[in-house]
């Protein structure tokens, strides 16, 4: 054995390792250049895959981009189409709304003017009517007829329902109340009551001189009896005519020439007349004496006895009877109303 100072002698390496080192080191290298290589190859590769995947997504994004796009672009043509169309239409809305407002103008215009014709008419109707009241009052004196005209005045303000009218419709108040207020004269009634007795005048038999009037029915009796029983009637009115019998215990009634009947008839006509003019002009003086002138002709002249008679003169007493003369007021306050609504109306 050798011991441990004992060292070997050195021994010169030898060339084979030597040489191997550098051949080992290169294809390491190699081998490192050839990972890097297939590692750069792969990262190439892979790169270029994911680029192309980034083209086709981008390539397609585009493509929806431009189709949307595309879309968008038709649908804004076409909203603004119909923007065009609508700004059309409100432009013939707009049109026809100004010819419309230009239309209304006129019908409110047009209306105004029948409005104003149709409320002119009116105060021409209240006018009439009130000077229609004030001549049936002063010139015949009928009531009635007046409270029925200024009645329809009235009405015909009532239509119109404006506040300027107040004033006249409370004057057409008063006087409407005042014509109310008085006492009823059937003026109308009583005319034609007088005019019932004119015609009647000429039937009325008279008493004139003194001889019952024959009848007609006793006449006509005679002419149908045979000849001989008319030849002793006639001899025997004869004998009758030659003998009168009279009572003398009242007034005998007066006797009147012949022909005299037709003037008296024409006379009392003539009182009856004189009796209904002075009732038309409220003369309550005149009206009686013509109607007691006539009551005592009828008395007098006219047979007391026929039922004829006795009616005329009982209606002759009760149209005596009957006050005519009442005081009418008058339309002052109305017809000064009415002028101050025209003076206003005027002035505007």
């Amino acid at each position: 054995m050798m011991s441990d100072n004992d060292t070997p002698p050195p021994q010169k390496p030898s060339s084979a390792p030597l040489a191997a080192r550098p051949s080992g080191r290169r294809g390491a290298w190699l081998a490192v250049a050839v990972a890097a290589l297939a590692l750069a190859g792969w990262q190439w590769f892979e790169t270029r895959q994911k680029l192309n995947d980034l083209q086709h997504e981008v390539s397609r994004k585009l493509g929806e981009f431009d189709t949307g796009n595309k879309e968008e672009r038709g649908a804004q043509k076409q909203m603004r189409e119909q923007i065009d169309a609508l700004q059309a239409k409100l432009g013939a809305v707009d049109g026809r709304f100004t010819e419309f407002q230009a239309q209304t103008e006129a019908l409110k215009a047009l209306n105004q003017d029948i409005a104003r014709g149709r409320e002119e008419a009116t105060l021409l109707e209240v006018e009439q009517a009130i000077t229609l009241a004030g001549q049936q009052l002063q010139l015949a004196g009928n009531v009635p007829v007046a409270i029925l005209a200024l009645q329809t005045a009235d009405s015909r303000l009532a239509r119109l329902d404006r506040p300027q009218y107040l004033p006249l419709r409370k004057a057409l108040a008063k006087d409407l109340e005042k014509l109310n207020a008085l006492p009823f004269v059937d003026m109308p009634g009583v005319s034609l009551r007088l005019e019932q007795l004119i015609l009647g005048i000429d039937k009325l038999p008279l008493t004139a001189y003194g001889r019952p009037v024959e009848k007609s029915e006793a006449q006509k009796a005679a002419a149908a009896a045979p000849w001989w029983q008319r030849t002793g009637g006639e001899v025997w009115q004869e004998l009758k005519g030659l003998v009168r019998i009279q009572r003398f215990d009242r007034d005998d009634s007066a006797l009147l020439a012949p022909g005299q009947g037709y003037f008296l008839r024409e006379n009392l006509k003539l009182r009856l007349l004189n009796a209904r003019l002075a009732l038309f002009s409220r003369d309550q003086w005149t009206y009686r004496n013509e109607l007691k002138v006539a009551q005592e002709w009828l008395g007098r002249h006219f047979d007391a006895n026929d039922k004829a008679v006795v009616a005329a003169q009982s209606t002759l007493r009760q149209m005596t009877a009957t006050e005519i003369n009442v005081e009418l007021p008058n339309l002052n306050e109305t017809q000064a109303a009415l002028r101050s609504l025209r003076q206003a109306k005027e002035k505007r």
